[in-house]
């Protein structure tokens, strides 16, 4: 009996007018190849991400926020957050 556990992104989403990426990453727990639990979680990528914490991201979530992320979307974040701490 041979349990094995493999996490894939199964879930990319573009939300919202400053372009978050919603990643959903699944655990999958199999047995002898027959999956017996799968659990979620997900995280956001924001458009003020630092250029090592995107080096962090898959190549496909990378690739998405390269092109999504623009000066513009990324000047108008910026805006929206310093007019937050006020």
């Amino acid at each position: 009996m041979a349990l094995t556990e493999e996490t894939i992104q199964d879930k990319i989403e573009v939300v919202g007018d400053f372009k978050h990426v919603q990643v959903r990453t699944a655990t999958v727990i199999k047995r002898d190849g027959t999956e017996i639990s799968r659990s979620f979680s997900r995280h956001v990528v924001v458009p003020n991400i630092s250029a090592d914490d995107l080096a962090n991201e898959s190549a496909e979530v990378q690739a998405i926020c390269n092109a999504v992320h623009t000066d513009a979307i990324k000047t108008a974040y910026a805006e929206h957050v310093a007019n937050q701490e006020v």
